[in-house]
């Protein structure tokens, strides 16, 4: 491990202005996007883009892929990726929703979608920081899985939520001050996500392992121990995310989920988190999933075509992908 001296500390101090700087004027950048977007919408649907409902929707939609993102950030910024968190909502979804589950009421289903969200994640956790296999595999695999488990628990069917105090969450007589219970549950979740990662060890100790292992070995940080928490976070995140879906739709599908390993990694990129580990930011990643969910919006509100969108979605993450390595460049200089 590499001491900084006292003539290395006002260059190390400076590259970190340099990186807070930037990640400012990239949040700035983000909400100009987010503003750009709204007046797209305005201008062309104005009456049903502008509308208060619908502009509930847009965050209710994006409250559940942006809990997913909360949790996905905190797994890149540590050098790791999780691709299974859509199977995993998936999974938690539908068996939070058997029968078996709704006999027990709201508790039974949001004990058993967190469980089951927190289960996936020590899987996979154990599978990386123990078993040594590298996450892409190890999440794969889990993404194969629990599709699999998820087909197989609903036979490919629906399964409809019958329990009220569930369902009443979704209605407007539940909304508080006009905002929907899954937007504060979503803003609980990033405040929560905001503190974790820049106001505690751990999420110092996340920081340090995706910069460089080795060093955080060195400076006495258990890097296994580390890398299972951050997965059970993932896990739990996902647990959340799959509830506030339930609410949502009213039922579990196996079909939950779809590519939401793509948008939360695409938001989290999007934001400014590093995809090589070391660099985090939960306000990026937030502002990102608005960023998409708007998009989808203005898409469907003018009928357009969804190939259209997945191929602005690429665009979007190519150009963001390029705009950090070149700071990532900048700050090594």
């Amino acid at each position: 491990m590499t001491l900084t001296t006292p003539a290395e500390a006002p260059a190390r101090d400076g590259r970190r202005r340099a990186l807070g700087l930037r990640a400012d004027v990239r949040n700035l950048s983000l909400l100009g996007v987010l503003a750009a977007l709204v007046a797209v919408g305005g201008l062309t649907r104005p009456a049903e883009f502008l509308a208060s409902s619908n502009l509930q929707l847009v965050l209710t939609q994006a409250s559940v892929i942006g809990v997913v993102t909360v949790g996905m950030t905190f797994v890149i910024t540590s050098g790791g990726i999780d691709l299974s968190v859509g199977a995993i909502v998936a999974l938690a979804s539908v068996w939070a929703t058997t029968l078996a589950t709704q006999e027990f009421g709201f508790a039974g289903i949001l004990f058993t979608a967190v469980a089951v969200g927190l289960g996936c994640g020590l899987v996979n956790g154990v599978l990386v920081a123990y078993g040594g296999m590298v996450p892409f595999i190890a999440t794969l695999a889990m993404l194969a899985s629990a599709r699999g488990l998820a087909l197989q628990i609903t036979d490919g069917r629906t399964q409809i939520v019958t329990v009220p105090s569930v369902l009443d969450l979704g209605v407007p007589d539940a909304y508080v001050l006009g905002i929907p219970p899954l937007v504060l549950v979503f803003a609980a979740v990033t405040a929560a996500g905001w503190l974790l990662l820049n106001r505690t060890t751990f999420g110092r100790r996340t920081i340090a392992v995706g910069g460089n292992p080795e060093a955080a070995r060195l400076a006495g940080i258990d890097v296994r121990r580390q890398r299972l928490l951050l997965y059970l976070l993932s896990g739990l995140c996902c647990g959340i995310a799959a509830f506030l879906l339930i609410v949502l739709a009213g039922s579990g599908q196996n079909t939950n989920g779809n590519l939401y390993e793509l948008d939360a990694i695409a938001a989290a990129i999007i934001g400014g988190t590093l995809l090589s580990g070391g660099r985090g930011t939960i306000v990026g990643s937030v502002l990102g999933v608005l960023v998409f969910t708007t998009i989808t919006n203005i898409f469907a509100l003018n009928n357009l075509q969804s190939d259209v969108q997945q191929i602005a979605k690429g665009a979007i993450i190519v150009a963001a992908v390029l705009v950090q390595r070149r700071t990532v460049r900048d700050s090594e200089a």
